[in-house]
């Protein structure tokens, strides 16, 4: 069992080109916090991802749900943990 209740690190995301933060739970639950900025983005956010894309000359876009950072940062740690032990 861990002796947290919530950790977070924040990472550069390269799907949209910006930091974010993941969040992992006592109970296993992963997430990130950026994931509801960028997979469902205001005009702002839209047309700022449109910006920095056309200057990229990639396609950014958030995978959401999708995304595999949150859970291979819970692997991370979960890992770490087992290994204090």
């Amino acid at each position: 069992m861990v002796n947290w209740k919530i950790t977070a690190a924040t990472i550069f995301c390269d799907d949209v080109d910006d930091e974010v933060t993941l969040l992992v739970y006592k109970d296993g639950a992963a997430k990130c916090a950026a994931c509801q900025k960028y997979s469902r983005p205001d005009k702002e956010t839209s047309r700022a991802l449109k910006e920095k894309s056309r200057q990229l000359k990639r396609p950014l876009a958030c995978k959401g749900s999708a995304c595999p950072r949150p859970a291979e940062y819970r692997d991370r740690l979960m890992a770490e943990e087992a290994q204090q032990k």
